[in-house]
């Protein structure tokens, strides 16, 4: 079921959050079927999920789609993505969702397993500070299985290309306006049509108390994200995916 009893589709609401995404990662399909190809590759068919700042469930849902016997618990703090997670996702027994702060060091304490074949995150944690990053990496490699993988697919450019780094970022934008002019919908315009909305509009209100406008943290380049994972007691690390901007860093425990 997609629909409560207010009426609400939450289908359309998470359709149109991924559309909004992809408005700014035209290659995001992609770096998710990298990503479950990796799960596959590691964890088989079957895997136990944790969907790493959630969001509205868009990994989830693809993991679902791919593998129907996968499990997934999804954890995030923001309450308006989470009602649309939640929403979409409503009787299936396969998915838990967890309300949780990242930063908390006792947030783990909240998860329903205490093991997981994958930890799977996208666009998510950019919004953290490399400290508070490489703490989080040290509690992800006491929750992945031995032989179990976490992936961040992140923006991730590389501080050595400056010239090129700029180049990219003028061409995406160029095109990013080309697309709005178009009728597509940014961040700023999704988060106005959010707070419109009668079933939406309190979560959202929470979810700024919490964030604010936007609280982009650190985005160090790939190497010190696998470098990090290694230190943090991953076996191997390294690239697995890569745009001119963004990476998908895969640890291996």
């Amino acid at each position: 079921m997609t629909e409560t009893v207010s009426g609400t589709d939450w289908r359309a609401w998470q359709d149109s959050w991924d559309r909004q995404q992809e408005w700014y990662l035209p290659d995001r399909e992609e770096r998710f079927r990298v990503m479950l190809d990796m799960v596959e590759a590691v964890a088989g068919t079957e895997p136990r999920v944790l969907d790493l700042a959630c969001g509205t469930g868009s990994i989830t849902d693809r993991l679902l789609k791919r593998f129907p016997n996968a499990v997934s618990t999804g954890v995030d703090l923001d309450p308006a993505l989470l009602a649309i997670a939640e929403g979409t996702f409503a009787g299936d027994d396969r998915v838990t969702f967890v309300t949780a702060d990242l930063k908390d060091p006792e947030w783990t304490a909240q998860l329903p397993y205490d093991s997981y074949d994958a930890v799977l995150t996208a666009t998510a944690l950019h919004w953290l500070h490399s400290e508070p990053l490489t703490t989080l990496y040290g509690q992800l490699a006491g929750l992945v299985r031995d032989g179990g993988v976490f992936m961040n697919a992140d923006h991730m450019p590389d501080p050595a290309t400056p010239r090129l780094n700029d180049a990219d970022r003028a061409q995406r934008h160029a095109r990013m306006d080309a697309a709005k002019a178009e009728g597509a919908v940014g961040w700023k315009d999704w988060w106005q049509l959010a707070a419109k909305d009668p079933v939406l509009a309190g979560p959202t209100a929470k979810r700024f108390e919490i964030y604010g406008d936007h609280a982009d943290g650190d985005t160090p380049p790939p190497e010190w994200h696998a470098r990090t994972l290694r230190e943090a007691g991953f076996g191997e690390a390294r690239t697995v995916w890569s745009s001119p901007s963004d990476a998908m860093v895969l640890g291996l425990k």
